[in-house]
């Protein structure tokens, strides 16, 4: 799907699902979530049945705003998905962590 009006045919049409393809339509200079916005407002209109997978995500930031705006389902590359776990401020709250569990478990033994 790359426009409001293949997705409104398509919830029409009896589609379980409709997909957009969020970071190919941003490519040709639009806006994929603004389409996922009124994709998710149609079919909220008019209650269709049809669920939203949000496809062509490309960075964890439109992982979160495509959650937000209401995809039912998002297809995140593995790259993406690593990305989502990992923060600079965990990592470091790790090292620390551990770091103050060696001098913790050194001083007393656990019995």
């Amino acid at each position: 799907i790359f426009s409001a009006n293949q997705a409104l045919l398509a919830a029409k049409a009896g589609a379980r699902y409709a997909s957009p393809f969020l970071g190919r339509v941003d490519d040709i200079g639009n806006d994929g979530l603004n389409l996922l916005s009124e994709i998710v407002e149609l079919y909220a209109n008019y209650d269709f049945d049809t669920e939203i997978i949000a496809a062509s995500i490309r960075h964890p930031q439109q992982v979160v705003a495509v959650a937000l705006t209401g995809a039912d389902i998002a297809t995140i590359p593995y790259k993406t998905f690593e990305q989502m776990i990992r923060h600079p401020l965990t990592d470091k709250g790790m090292d620390l962590f551990l770091k103050d569990w060696e001098k913790v478990k050194s001083l007393a033994p656990i019995r």
